[in-house]
């Protein structure tokens, strides 16, 4: 017999929340919670959804999340749900409720860290499907850098236009039937049979507009299973999906014992960064990805920013058909194969690093190895591509010198030069474009909407659709220091930095002001016509925005966050992990 003594067992985090007599009362409030000793033993995964009533991509995450728990039951673990705050994009639309859209992305990572960092929970379980959820979940699961999985809780069926039409509805069709509306281009009643058809189940927003990006986003990054986001949310499948989710969640749960499964932050890579930009670019996806894919790279203490995202959309192709810019849905994508098509797609063109490391242990490639071919109409092979160079573009120039963002996919035209028309805020254009107080060829500016000046970046989805309802959405430009939808298309740049009240450019325009955009691969530029001593006059001269004061979150926003180019994220990073992997 060896006279070395036994080797100790791995421990898990979560014994420190109930081992030894000290942790006699944890113990107690476990009871209470329905748990045996059995179950006390058993590693604490922490189940974190967004489900509630706020938003119909938020209604049934809560019945996908007790699937998710069954599977950590079965497999050894002990689940607590752990729901957390959500703001929808959809009922915070063209009013002062938008500024808490992007806030609540930080509000999310935020919970998640507290709970997982309070409560000790040995693995992270969570399920998200409006658009600031999936990144504020991601944010949070890298942060905390324990054995994590994410899924998107999937996108809406689409409604169906009564009567011999037919054609497939989304919500982006009600808003710009208001347009048609406002022009006189389509009744009330027509209005009215939109808006009751276009959004007939549970579940995000049905084209490739944020929730959907992010949610492809989550499986290029290694964060997700593959196949997972284009499930719509209310197919039977997604139980045993969710199952079959948390078994792998707790395999790499054991292994981390040992040190033998990636965490987060060994996943979440430049590679995997890169891989999540090649499929936003691929898929024509939401421009608000360029703004969240460099705030999860920050909690991983990578500095990703705009520069880094442009420098893969100028190089991958646009490959997908989807919308707002082309025909097809999320629906559509999981009936082809799911995402994991597009992904594969890209691996065999040499647009992805397949060596980048999943949640599962395994390497992208091989996941994506059984992954089928595109069908040729959805989904086209590399060599049949719409585009060279993908379908989201950022812009620079004297007038945005830190870069702004359009969605090229589906354009008609990519250069533009006509007359600034100046507004100050969102009510103001909104009030504006309702009125019809423009001009064709105008390009229409909007400040004082960026991260720190809304404050919270409000998203300007109302007023795009209401210019391509009337009739004239490539008629004229947007430029704005606020966001745009995903939903959103048209010759609409936002994100635009430095924000005005940062000091720049855009805070400096004047009506009348000639704005000149090229979105030509060979130039990405935006300018205006005004000299450099004629900004810096005006600059010397201009008076600070001044707002009323905000009180509570907003204010704690205002105060704390970073520029868009950054990824208007609202903390450093943390000292003790930072790197730059460039």
């Amino acid at each position: 017999m060896s006279d070395q003594p036994a080797a100790k067992p791995p421990r898990y985090r979560s014994a420190t929340l109930v081992e030894g007599t000290i942790r006699a009362t944890t113990r107690s409030f476990l009871y209470a919670l329905g748990q045996d000793d059995e179950d006390i033993a058993r590693p604490h995964i922490g189940v974190f959804h967004t489900g509630g009533e706020m938003s119909p991509c938020n209604l049934n995450l809560r019945e996908q999340a007790q699937h998710a728990k069954t599977g950590i039951y079965a497999a050894g673990g002990t689940p607590h749900e752990c729901p957390v705050v959500s703001v929808s994009d959809g009922l915070t639309m063209a009013h002062s409720g938008m500024r808490f859209s992007l806030v609540s992305r930080e509000l999310i990572a935020d919970s998640v860290e507290a709970s997982v960092r309070g409560h000790q929970w040995d693995g992270i379980f969570a399920i998200g499907a409006c658009d600031k959820n999936l990144p504020g979940l991601m944010m949070g699961i890298v942060r905390c850098n324990v054995p994590g999985v994410f899924v998107h809780g999937g996108s809406a069926l689409p409604g169906q236009m009564p009567g011999p039409d037919g054609r497939d509805l989304n919500v982006v069709d009600t808003y710009e039937t208001i347009g048609q509306v406002l022009a006189g281009q389509a009744s009330t009643e027509e209005l009215a049979q939109v808006s009751h058809a276009c959004l007939p189940t549970a579940g995000a927003c049905a084209g490739q507009f944020t929730a959907n990006t992010m949610g492809m986003v989550s499986e290029a990054l290694g964060l997700a299973p593959i196949g997972s986001s284009m499930l719509p949310a209310v197919f039977s499948e997604r139980a045993p999906l969710m199952r079959r989710t948390a078994r792998q969640l707790m395999a790499a749960v054991q292994a981390s014992l040992t040190g033998g499964g990636p965490l987060p932050r060994e996943v979440l890579t430049r590679q995997a960064l890169e891989n999540a930009c090649a499929v936003v670019s691929a898929t024509g996806g939401s421009t608000n990805a360029a703004l969240h894919i460099p705030a999860i790279a920050h909690e991983a203490g990578i500095r990703f920013h705009l520069d880094d995202v442009a420098e893969v959309f100028a190089r991958t192709p646009l490959i997908a058909d989807l919308r707002p810019g082309g025909r097809y849905l999320a629906r559509d994508v999981h009936y082809i194969g799911g995402a994991g098509v597009i992904l594969r797609e890209l691996l065999a063109g040499g647009y992805l690093h397949g060596q980048a490391l999943t949640y599962t242990g395994r390497t992208l490639a091989e996941e994506l190895a059984t992954a089928g071919a595109p069908d040729g109409r959805v989904v086209r092979p590399i060599d049949q591509a719409l585009s060279r160079d993908g379908g989201v573009a950022v812009l620079k120039g004297n007038l945005c010198p830190d870069g702004a963002l359009l969605k090229t996919a589906g354009l008609k035209t990519l250069v533009h030069t006509g007359p600034a028309r100046v507004f100050e805020s969102e009510e103001e254009a909104q009030a504006a474009v309702q009125a019809l107080r423009y001009q064709v060829g105008d390009v229409i500016v909007i400040r004082n909407e960026g991260p720190q000046g809304s404050p919270g970046m409000r998203e300007m989805l109302g007023i795009t659709a209401l210019l391509y309802g009337q009739g004239v959405g490539d008629k004229v430009a947007l430029l704005t220091d606020g966001r745009f939808s995903g939903a959103t298309r048209g010759l609409c740049i936002g994100y635009a930095g430095p924000e005005a009240v940062a000091g720049g450019p855009i805070g400096l325009l004047q009506d009348g002001d000639i704005v000149r955009i090229d979105a030509r691969p060979e130039a990405r530029s935006i300018s205006v016509d005004l000299s450099e001593a004629e900004l810096a006059r005006r600059a010397a001269a201009a008076a600070r925005h001044q707002r009323p004061p905000l009180g509570g979150v907003l204010e704690k926003y205002a105060a704390t966050v970073r520029p868009a180019h950054q990824g208007a994220v609202t903390h450093s990073g943390g000292v003790v992990w930072l790197r730059d992997e460039s």
